[in-house]
């Protein structure tokens, strides 16, 4: 039936599949009902109210850094500003040492956002971690209370009648 399983990516796209399949055949043969939820992993992420907390918690975390990269962006304009203001009545050499300093502050900026922007998003995606593997405990907890035999995360169509999406958000709103 599927001969080749696996996807442009080199992943095995049919094996959750048919182990699905096998798992809704098996139990219709046994004239078991088999309970499917499924569950939308990027809307729990983005709607989690942990979600909304650690990123504010993110910005108060980095303002400090933020407001120092500010200060330093406006005093390389105040710089060039003054260069700009004063280019007639000073020497070429001079003109040539400020300017250069001007480049090099320009470069060092660059650089400290880069860095910051890095550190940002490292911290980010371990928020995200954290969150992540919070929701799959409330996912495995719920399955377990409500005796779900499979939940999924992807599909091409999902009913609302099997949809948990909103459930498992409104333990989460329910956690300190």
């Amino acid at each position: 039936m599927f001969t080749n399983t696996k996807s442009k990516t080199g992943k095995h796209w049919a094996l959750p599949f048919l182990a699905a399949i096998t798992l809704v055949v098996s139990a219709a043969n046994a004239q078991q009902v088999v309970r499917i939820g499924f569950i939308d992993p990027v809307r729990l992420i983005e709607q989690a109210p942990q979600g909304g907390r650690a990123l504010e918690q993110l910005e108060i975390e980095f303002q400090p850094s933020n407001e120092s990269l500010m200060k330093q962006h406006n005093r390389i304009q105040e710089m060039e500003a003054e260069l700009e203001k004063n280019i007639l009545v000073i020497s070429a050499s001079d003109a040539q040492v400020r300017q250069r300093e001007i480049d090099n502050l320009k470069r060092r900026l660059k650089r400290s956002q880069q860095e910051a922007r890095e550190d940002y998003n490292l911290r980010r995606n371990e928020e995200i971690g954290k969150l992540q593997a919070l929701v799959r405990e409330i996912v495995v907890e719920l399955a377990k209370e409500q005796g779900y035999d499979l939940i999924i995360e992807q599909a091409v169509y999902v009913s609302e009648a099997v949809n948990l999406t909103d459930e498992v958000l409104g333990r989460l709103a329910q956690l300190p």
